[in-house]
């Protein structure tokens, strides 16, 4: 049997596939489907080489017709442009949506398939799709977006395009940065905890407004001094018009200052559950705690540190607050090192003069970890599971004496699982609201 027609085939067919290959790397000319299938059928020809003389040759110059005509192809596929317009806000657990806008100049339509690389946050390399678009038009396309985490990224992105020539046989591949500035915020303040907040500024809707004198910065009226005011308080030019001794009241103030502060040491790295660390309870309770002292007309702020301060936002009053702090929000991460309280505190004092609500979310001593171990260990087995138990009772002893010692000094210790934080200190805030204590 004479070999030689089958290996020359082969010969051809591996040069062909060599030639399309240095084509697709260099000028981004590549084959379509059809042209594959073309291809195939016309290999069959080589194999009837061993029959006819004139096998070969007609498989050979219909692979060089195949070649020139998907290159022309290729060159005739239309070249668009694509815009991103402006984003809408992103948070976790909600699909977004980004709005493409698709522009096709020429007098042809337009084939497309489309694969976007989105930055990490919203998921990286997405699944190709395909689009047409007329001939001189502009197609708007909107695209579904699922953040897969908080943070900010900028500079990412791209598309790579791949356009239909007219006879279906090459496509012309480009590569389009279209780099993304994009924020995605912590998830949206739950609708439970949103009802809990309406209720109670509808309980308060509902009293009658009592005026605390006495106690505030707020000037409410003159009166005679009595034996037991504040001598501070005297209002001497008053006194003197009226020749008898007049002070100033003053009616508490509705509007306090709410500072949230969050550690983002070494033990708020930990993960609670299924991935989630520590601090991503930790913020989303400050991001409902925000939306919750906005509701009630307070101003809000943040303050954010670890071996130093990263972040300090001074309160303000409404929606204005409640962005700063969810900016902060969003870019917050954990660093494994030991936070500084004393140099945070020092910072904060000199940053901010007014009297404030100051909420610290933290944690002592990693409480769970130390309690399952505990429990795995009721008989140790040997003497290394002895020390380890004891080890893990000492931290318990030393995170109930750390907590009783703030209680004893008058912090407020809301000491809840991370999952419950968010309900707990939103609860505790509107009790304090509603007693006038802040």
């Amino acid at each position: 049997m004479n070999l030689q027609p089958l290996l020359l085939a082969g010969a051809v067919i591996a040069a062909f596939i060599g030639l399309w290959y240095l084509l697709g790397t260099v000028a981004g000319i590549l084959w379509t489907p059809r042209a594959v299938l073309i291809a195939g059928i016309l290999s069959a020809l080589g194999a009837a080489g061993f029959w006819t003389p004139w096998g070969l040759d007609t498989m050979l110059l219909a692979d060089l017709l195949l070649i020139v005509l998907i290159w022309l192809d290729a060159t005739l596929a239309q070249t668009v442009v694509v815009n991103r317009e402006p984003l809408t806000a992103l948070s976790v657990g909600r699909t977004g949506e980004v709005v493409y806008r698709w522009t096709n100049p020429s007098s042809r339509p337009a084939r497309l398939h489309v694969r976007e690389v989105r930055p990490d946050i919203l998921g990286g390399l997405q699944a190709p799709r395909a689009l047409a678009i007329p001939p001189r038009a502009a197609v708007r396309e909107p695209v579904p977006v699922v953040p897969l985490r908080r943070g900010r990224e900028t500079g990412a992105g791209s598309f790579v395009i791949d356009s239909m020539g007219p006879l279906g046989l090459g496509r012309h591949r480009v590569r389009l940065p279209l780099p993304w500035d994009v924020v995605v915020y912590p998830p949206l303040v739950s609708v439970r905890l949103r009802a809990s907040v309406a209720d109670a500024r509808r309980r308060d809707a509902g009293m009658k407004p009592i005026r605390r004198l006495g106690e505030g910065r707020l000037f409410e009226s003159l009166r005679e001094w009595v034996p037991g005011d504040d001598l501070r308080h005297i209002d001497w030019k008053a006194t003197a018009r009226r020749a008898k001794v007049i002070t100033r009241q003053y009616e508490a103030e509705r509007r306090q200052q709410v500072l949230l502060v969050l550690d983002t040491g070494r033990l708020m790295t930990a993960d609670v559950a299924a991935g989630v660390a520590r601090l991503d309870f930790a913020v989303q309770a400050a991001l409902e705690l925000a939306y919750a002292a906005a509701q009630h007309d307070d101003n809000v702020g943040i303050m954010t540190f670890a071996d130093g301060v990263q972040h300090f936002v001074a309160p303000e009053r409404g929606r204005a607050g409640v962005r700063r702090v969810m900016d902060v929000l969003a870019e917050v991460q954990p660093k494994l090192v030991e936070p500084d309280y004393p140099g945070a505190f020092r910072y904060l004092a000199a940053r901010n003069r007014k009297r404030a609500l100051t909420v610290l979310f933290t944690d002592v001593i990693d409480r769970f970890a130390s309690d399952a171990l505990v429990a795995a260990m009721q008989r140790p087995a040997t003497p290394r599971d002895a020390f380890r138990k004891a080890a893990a009772e000492e931290l318990l002893h030393a995170r109930e004496e750390a907590l009783g010692h703030m209680r004893r000094a008058g912090v407020l210790v809301i000491d809840v699982t991370p999952e419950r934080a968010a309900q707990a200190v939103v609860a505790k805030y509107l009790d304090l609201k509603r007693r006038g204590t802040l």
